[in-house]
């Protein structure tokens, strides 16, 4: 409890017990008092006025959301105000967290589409045009950091897009191209799965997947490239080698756009002391998770408890389909995560905020961002955190933990848009010197 909420309720008691004593008509007295701003889902965050004032003069940018998953196969619409929608995002919910621009995952799945990765990409790319276009008063399509500060003087979402998985390009640096001309502004260079020239974090100990030690001379090629373009260097999921041959041969900042501290919960996807310190020496930005798998050590134990069991009834679900001769429904296969994550106590704030603070101390002030995973993290958020609805809570948990007012708008958004447009100036310099002819 804060000083301050312990303040009001102490203050609040004293009055009821005033009234019992005198009979005072205290009730009208007590309904007009001016409160703090609190949450219902989270009862001991109260949002103060410095905090609000912080939080909404902040572009707070999001640099992970898998919401187009729901666009293409839930058919949802980010303008829907249904009270019982489960999912981390809509336009109303961001406007009410203050979010300006969001970073919309372009996912796909490599199992379920052999043979068409770039077709799935191209549909995920449209599926977030779609949305734009259905709320032109409300959301834009964003390229720039200066696109973003302009739908920030609109009062629109501006909306971007990072491809999660290197995988999507289909080994054609032509692909890579293409998606940069539609928009694509940073990518992962590697999902879950190592592909053919980028290992990754989420395979590293399979035997019977081909390695390369890192990224392949094709993969350098592929970095390369897009520094050339002003495409952003994402190393969230990629192993460790692959993380310091990223930070070897880039010449422009790299972001994580969603990963966490290993530090303090020793899972592959966080990133290590060491390399939060060279990536505060490139000049780039971790963008924290908010799964608390990632983010909770104690979660995470639960998680890996459970873990054999729930693939096994997701499995069986997906068995069922295929024997029905239908597709995956991951509508379905997200209900069932969901489900089982239900059966873990979800970890309190705290752990997030933990996980900025730790890599604000190692890495600085100027490199630590948010990438919250929201919509692809099954629920699994800690206590507080239901939607982009909730992202000023993170502004009052680092007041409350002395951060200034400066260093809380980088770390809402601020260290982003400067890695931006610094990848933007090493695009520039890159594209001229080609276009210069050598004497």
């Amino acid at each position: 409890m804060t000083k301050k909420l312990f303040f009001v309720f102490v203050l609040i008691f004293a009055l009821l017990i005033s009234a019992l004593l005198i009979s005072a008509p205290l009730i009208p007295a007590l309904a007009a008092a001016q409160v703090p701003e609190t949450s219902a889902t989270a009862p001991d965050m109260v949002i103060s006025a410095r905090a609000r004032r912080i939080h909404d003069s902040a572009i707070v940018v999001d640099t992970h959301a898998d919401t187009p998953q729901r666009f293409l196969d839930e058919g949802f619409d980010i303008g829907s105000t249904d009270p019982a929608d489960a999912g981390h995002i809509s336009l109303d919910k961001a406007r009410r967290g203050n979010l300006g621009a969001e970073f919309f995952s372009i996912w796909v799945d490599p199992e379920t589409n052999q043979g068409r990765f770039a077709r799935h990409t191209f549909d995920l790319i449209d599926s977030v045009y779609e949305q734009a276009a259905r709320h032109p008063a409300r959301m834009m399509m964003a390229f720039s950091p200066a696109d973003i500060e302009r739908a920030h003087r609109e009062h629109k979402l501006a909306a971007l897009m990072g491809i999660e998985g290197g995988h999507s390009i289909e080994n054609d640096l032509h692909l890579l191209r293409d998606y940069y001309r539609l928009g694509v502004r940073y990518m992962t260079l590697s999902w879950s799965n190592t592909n053919e020239w980028a290992d990754s974090s989420g395979d590293i100990d399979d035997a019977k997947v081909q390695h390369h030690n890192g990224l392949s001379d094709f993969g350098k090629e592929v970095v390369l490239e897009m520094n050339r373009l002003g495409m952003m260097v994402d190393i969230s999921h990629v192993a460790d080698k692959t993380f310091w041959d990223a930070i070897a041969t880039s010449k422009a900042p790299i972001i994580a756009s969603h990963s966490s501290a290993r530090a303090l919960v020793d899972a592959p996807r966080n990133m290590t002391d060491e390399m939060l310190r060279a990536v505060s020496k490139n000049g780039g930005v971790v963008q924290v998770n908010f799964y608390s798998g990632f983010d909770d050590a104690n979660f995470r134990k639960a998680m890996e408890a459970q873990a054999k069991d729930q693939a096994a009834a997701i499995q069986k679900y997906m068995d069922q389909l295929k024997a029905d001769g239908k597709p995956v429904n991951y509508v379905e296969v997200d209900r069932i995560e969901r489900e089982w994550m239900a059966k873990i106590p979800r970890p309190p704030f705290k752990s997030l905020i933990d996980h900025i603070d730790h890599i604000a101390k190692v890495a600085g002030i100027d490199h630590v961002g948010l990438g919250s995973d929201f919509d692809g993290v099954s629920g699994a958020t800690p206590q507080g955190i239901d939607s982009a609805a909730d992202l000023p809570k993170i502004t009052q948990a680092l007041l409350d933990r002395g951060y200034s007012a400066e260093d809380i708008r980088k770390i809402l958004g601020g260290n982003l848009m400067r890695v931006f447009r610094e990848v933007e100036r090493v695009s520039h310099e890159m594209r001229a010197k080609v276009a210069t002819p050598s004497n």
